[in-house]
């Protein structure tokens, strides 16, 4: 498949950005997403959006976790929308949360403000033909082994259902390297800006697998013109039930966030005043 095989919003030609809850995405701003992998109780999704919310434009949580093993802590679903229902309230930061199952499509709308797609269900047709009919702005990661054609072609499924907020995801692919969890693929940033004009991201938490490395990639990730980041942060990394070996301490995130954004505004891309 070709660059010209996908209709107008992916021409490389002029940047495209849109409002979520206040914030513009895209459009040469840069956007700060950060929060718990999960959300594990009230306090703690509290406590972490609390810790993040003057530095960040945006708190992530998850309901839903997509997990390998099925005896691996799932989340507490609905219940875990009602904290991040509380969080936003408490705060004003628009949520981001992943939807799993179309059945719980209404259930997740009905707190997000941006709907995460995982990498694991990037290419889960019917899901993504329903986020397309929906207001929601739809945050679309890449798969484990998608090609940037795949990834192009899964957002279409979205956009050609009316939707067309959606934030384009790089969040590490499979390779032969066994050094890390996966591996960054931060080439993706400048190929996707050339072929589209929906934002790009990155997330720079999962390809690592630790948080020490997170800062280096999240730098990497701004000076290669990233649109925005989406972060793992905890207040107490080291009792997360959810990838905490690679979350940021909370209360080492305000000068992470100070840093990466002083890289995005060398690569052009100027700070978004949280509101």
């Amino acid at each position: 498949m070709t660059t010209t095989d996908h209709h107008d919003p992916h021409s490389g030609e002029s940047r495209r950005g849109f409002d979520v809850a206040g914030r513009t995405v895209g459009d040469g701003g840069f956007t700060l997403i950060a929060g718990p992998c999960t959300v594990e109780s009230r306090e703690q999704t509290l406590a972490v959006a609390d810790a993040v919310a003057s530095d960040a434009e945006m708190l992530r949580g998850g309901a839903y976790k997509p997990r390998s093993s099925p005896y691996s802590f799932q989340g507490l679903g609905r219940d875990g929308l009602t904290i991040l229902a509380e969080a936003r309230e408490r705060t004003g930061l628009p949520v981001v949360t992943e939807l799993l199952d179309v059945r719980d499509i209404d259930d997740v709308a009905a707190v997000a403000d941006v709907i995460q797609v995982g990498a694991r269900n990037m290419q889960n047709y019917p899901l993504l033909t329903e986020l397309g009919r929906t207001d929601r702005a739809v945050l679309l990661k890449r798969g484990l082994a998608a090609t940037l054609d795949e990834l192009l072609s899964a957002a279409e499924y979205i956009l050609k259902e009316g939707n067309q907020r959606v934030i384009l995801c790089e969040r590490g692919i499979r390779s032969h390297e066994t050094a890390y969890r996966f591996t960054l693929d931060l080439l993706a940033v400048p190929a996707l800006r050339e072929r589209t004009s929906l934002p790009v991201f990155v997330d720079p938490s999962h390809a690592p697998g630790r948080s020490d490395w997170v800062e280096p990639m999240s730098l990497a990730a701004a000076a290669a013109g990233a649109d925005g980041i989406i972060v793992e942060v905890h207040d107490d990394p080291a009792n997360a039930l959810c990838d905490g070996p690679q979350a940021l301490d909370a209360a080492a995130f305000p000068g992470y966030a100070e840093r990466v954004r002083a890289v995005a505004e060398i690569a052009g891309r100027g700070a978004v005043v949280p509101v």
